[in-house]
Protein backbone atom coordinates (compact mmCIF):
# COMPACT_ATOMS: atom_id res chain seq x y z
CA UNK A 1 0.00 0.00 0.00
CA UNK A 2 1.30 3.41 -0.91
CA UNK A 3 0.36 6.29 1.36
CA UNK A 4 -0.98 9.52 -0.20
CA UNK A 5 -2.54 10.98 2.94
CA UNK A 6 -1.44 10.91 6.56
CA UNK A 7 -3.37 8.17 8.37
CA UNK A 8 -3.28 10.25 11.59
CA UNK A 9 -4.35 13.72 10.46
CA UNK A 10 -5.45 13.32 6.81
CA UNK A 11 -2.95 15.84 5.38
CA UNK A 12 -1.58 15.33 1.88
CA UNK A 13 1.85 13.75 2.13
CA UNK A 14 4.81 15.39 0.42
CA UNK A 15 7.97 13.73 -0.86
CA UNK A 16 10.86 14.46 1.49
CA UNK A 17 14.46 13.26 1.45
CA UNK A 18 14.83 10.95 4.47
CA UNK A 19 18.47 10.00 5.09
CA UNK A 20 19.58 7.04 2.99
CA UNK A 21 15.96 6.15 2.19
CA UNK A 22 15.66 8.82 -0.50
CA UNK A 23 12.35 10.51 -1.29
CA UNK A 24 9.71 9.27 1.11
CA UNK A 25 6.06 10.27 1.71
CA UNK A 26 6.12 12.66 4.68
CA UNK A 27 3.48 14.47 6.76
CA UNK A 28 4.60 18.02 7.50
CA UNK A 29 1.81 18.38 10.08
CA UNK A 30 2.81 15.29 12.13
CA UNK A 31 6.53 15.40 11.19
CA UNK A 32 6.45 11.72 10.31
CA UNK A 33 7.48 9.63 7.29
CA UNK A 34 5.19 6.91 5.90
CA UNK A 35 6.96 4.08 4.14
CA UNK A 36 5.09 1.86 1.70
CA UNK A 37 3.34 -0.95 3.56
CA UNK A 38 3.01 -4.55 2.48
CA UNK A 39 1.51 -7.59 4.17
CA UNK A 40 3.51 -10.27 5.94
CA UNK A 41 2.62 -13.91 6.18
CA UNK A 42 4.21 -17.26 6.87
CA UNK A 43 4.48 -20.21 4.51
CA UNK A 44 5.36 -23.57 6.01
CA UNK A 45 6.52 -26.93 4.76
CA UNK A 46 4.92 -29.36 7.23
CA UNK A 47 7.13 -32.45 7.28
CA UNK A 48 6.65 -35.64 9.30
CA UNK A 49 9.15 -38.20 10.59
CA UNK A 50 8.76 -40.26 7.38
CA UNK A 51 9.99 -37.32 5.26
CA UNK A 52 6.50 -36.71 3.90
CA UNK A 53 5.11 -33.23 3.38
CA UNK A 54 1.51 -32.11 3.87
CA UNK A 55 0.09 -30.54 0.71
CA UNK A 56 -3.22 -28.70 0.81
CA UNK A 57 -6.00 -28.07 -1.67
CA UNK A 58 -7.70 -24.77 -0.99
CA UNK A 59 -10.20 -24.00 -3.71
CA UNK A 60 -10.28 -20.31 -2.82
CA UNK A 61 -6.53 -20.21 -3.61
CA UNK A 62 -6.46 -22.58 -6.60
CA UNK A 63 -8.69 -25.37 -7.85
CA UNK A 64 -5.80 -27.00 -9.74
CA UNK A 65 -2.64 -26.56 -7.63
CA UNK A 66 -1.54 -28.00 -4.32
CA UNK A 67 -0.20 -25.45 -1.82
CA UNK A 68 1.63 -25.30 1.50
CA UNK A 69 0.26 -24.02 4.79
CA UNK A 70 0.29 -20.22 4.75
CA UNK A 71 -1.34 -17.43 6.68
CA UNK A 72 -1.11 -13.87 7.89
CA UNK A 73 0.72 -12.86 11.02
CA UNK A 74 -1.66 -11.49 13.62
CA UNK A 75 -0.86 -8.45 15.71
CA UNK A 76 1.04 -9.51 18.82
CA UNK A 77 2.46 -12.70 17.25
CA UNK A 78 6.04 -13.33 16.30
CA UNK A 79 6.83 -15.19 13.07
CA UNK A 80 7.22 -18.61 14.67
CA UNK A 81 3.99 -18.30 16.66
CA UNK A 82 2.10 -17.39 13.49
CA UNK A 83 3.55 -20.33 11.54
CA UNK A 84 2.80 -22.82 14.34
CA UNK A 85 -0.75 -21.46 14.73
CA UNK A 86 -1.43 -21.73 11.00
CA UNK A 87 -0.11 -25.32 10.83
CA UNK A 88 -2.32 -26.36 13.74
CA UNK A 89 -5.39 -24.48 12.44
CA UNK A 90 -5.18 -25.76 8.87
CA UNK A 91 -3.95 -29.34 9.40
CA UNK A 92 -4.38 -30.23 13.08
CA UNK A 93 -0.69 -31.23 13.20
CA UNK A 94 1.33 -30.32 16.30
CA UNK A 95 4.68 -28.66 15.49
CA UNK A 96 7.64 -30.19 17.35
CA UNK A 97 10.38 -28.14 15.74
CA UNK A 98 10.36 -25.04 13.55
CA UNK A 99 13.24 -23.90 11.36
CA UNK A 100 13.47 -20.66 9.39
CA UNK A 101 14.35 -21.33 5.73
CA UNK A 102 14.09 -18.06 3.78
CA UNK A 103 11.89 -15.08 2.99
CA UNK A 104 10.22 -14.44 -0.36
CA UNK A 105 8.56 -11.35 -1.81
CA UNK A 106 5.32 -12.16 -3.64
CA UNK A 107 4.91 -9.13 -5.88
CA UNK A 108 1.47 -10.04 -7.27
CA UNK A 109 -0.09 -9.70 -3.80
CA UNK A 110 2.50 -7.33 -2.25
CA UNK A 111 3.36 -9.88 0.45
CA UNK A 112 6.53 -10.76 2.28
CA UNK A 113 6.30 -14.51 2.85
CA UNK A 114 8.50 -15.92 5.59
CA UNK A 115 9.29 -19.57 4.92
CA UNK A 116 9.64 -22.27 7.58
CA UNK A 117 10.09 -25.99 7.88
CA UNK A 118 7.72 -27.32 10.55
CA UNK A 119 8.52 -30.82 11.78
CA UNK A 120 5.59 -32.82 13.13
CA UNK A 121 4.84 -36.36 14.31
CA UNK A 122 2.42 -37.78 11.75
CA UNK A 123 -1.13 -37.85 13.05
CA UNK A 124 -4.63 -37.70 11.64
CA UNK A 125 -5.49 -34.46 9.87
CA UNK A 126 -8.04 -32.17 11.45
CA UNK A 127 -8.58 -29.55 8.75
CA UNK A 128 -10.09 -26.10 9.04
CA UNK A 129 -12.95 -24.80 6.92
CA UNK A 130 -10.32 -22.97 4.79
CA UNK A 131 -8.91 -26.31 3.62
CA UNK A 132 -10.66 -28.62 1.16
CA UNK A 133 -8.16 -31.48 1.27
CA UNK A 134 -4.76 -32.43 2.77
CA UNK A 135 -2.53 -35.32 1.74
CA UNK A 136 0.95 -36.56 2.69
CA UNK A 137 3.44 -36.86 -0.18
CA UNK A 138 7.10 -37.77 -0.47
CA UNK A 139 9.27 -34.66 -0.82
CA UNK A 140 10.44 -35.40 -4.36
CA UNK A 141 6.91 -36.20 -5.54
CA UNK A 142 5.58 -33.05 -3.90
CA UNK A 143 7.98 -30.80 -5.82
CA UNK A 144 6.15 -31.73 -9.03
CA UNK A 145 2.70 -31.22 -7.50
CA UNK A 146 3.41 -27.59 -6.57
CA UNK A 147 3.10 -24.91 -9.24
CA UNK A 148 6.40 -24.62 -11.13
CA UNK A 149 8.40 -21.63 -9.89
CA UNK A 150 5.97 -20.89 -7.06
CA UNK A 151 7.19 -19.76 -3.66
CA UNK A 152 5.95 -23.08 -2.25
CA UNK A 153 8.10 -24.98 -4.75
CA UNK A 154 11.10 -22.73 -4.05
CA UNK A 155 10.72 -23.34 -0.31
CA UNK A 156 10.51 -27.11 -0.75
CA UNK A 157 13.51 -27.17 -3.09
CA UNK A 158 15.52 -25.22 -0.48
CA UNK A 159 14.65 -27.90 2.09
CA UNK A 160 15.49 -30.79 -0.22
CA UNK A 161 18.81 -29.26 -1.28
Amino acid sequence: MKFKYCPSCGENLVQKEIGDEGLTPFCNNCSRPYFDWFGQCTISAVINEYNEIALLKQDYVSTTNWVLVAGYIKQGENLEEAAIREVEEETGQKVNKITYISSYYYEKRELLMIGFRCDVKKSEFNISKEVDKVEWYGLNEAVNLLRKGSIAQQLLLSIIN
